[in-house]
């Protein structure tokens, strides 16, 4: 009897709170069913040709596959824009004879995000990620996939930042 009464209970409490939680960390309220990301332009000098189309794509990308988010096109109940403000190599490790044993490719996005649905959660906030690579290697032979390394750090950093609260 006792029993019949506690599983009454907790079949009445679980009917009647809702819990939101995700796989992936994001906390989404209910009311929010859009997203939009605008495109990045690059502003960085020197940098890959197709680096705006890759990180804007790889920003949609997480989207899409980690909440249940429709993209559209502009206004969504929230929203993902800047720019690459940042692409630069440079040695970080020096042999003796003055050559690098390792290089870094850093890249830097600037990211204005809008929740519609709660203006305290914007934010407008610079990103940087890097990736190192053997300096006996030219950055043309590694570079796509540094490039691929470092915007998976980058959109997984914005993503959490806007959805993850962290």
């Amino acid at each position: 009897m006792i029993r019949a009464f506690f599983f009454c209970l907790l079949l009445i409490g679980s009917q009647s709170c809702k819990v939101n939680y995700s796989f992936t960390g994001a906390s989404i309220p209910p009311d929010v069913k859009t997203v939009s990301v605008s495109y990045f332009p690059n502003y960085a000098p020197l940098a890959q040709p197709t680096l705006s189309q890759t990180f804007t794509e790889a920003l949609r990308d997480i989207l899409l596959r980690q909440t249940p988010l429709s993209l559209v096109e502009g206004g969504g109940d929230l929203h993902f824009e800047g720019e690459i403000r940042n692409y630069l190599t440079s040695p970080v490790a020096v042999q003796g004879n003055e050559t690098a044993a390792r290089n870094r490719l850093t890249i830097t996005v600037k990211v204005r995000y809008v929740n519609t649905k709660d203006e305290n959660q914007n934010f407008e906030q610079s990103f940087s990620r890097f990736a190192d690579y053997d300096g006996g290697t030219a950055l043309s032979e590694v570079e796509e996939d540094l490039i691929k390394e470092v915007n998976d750090q980058l959109v997984q950093d914005i993503f959490n930042r806007a959805l993850s609260n962290w």
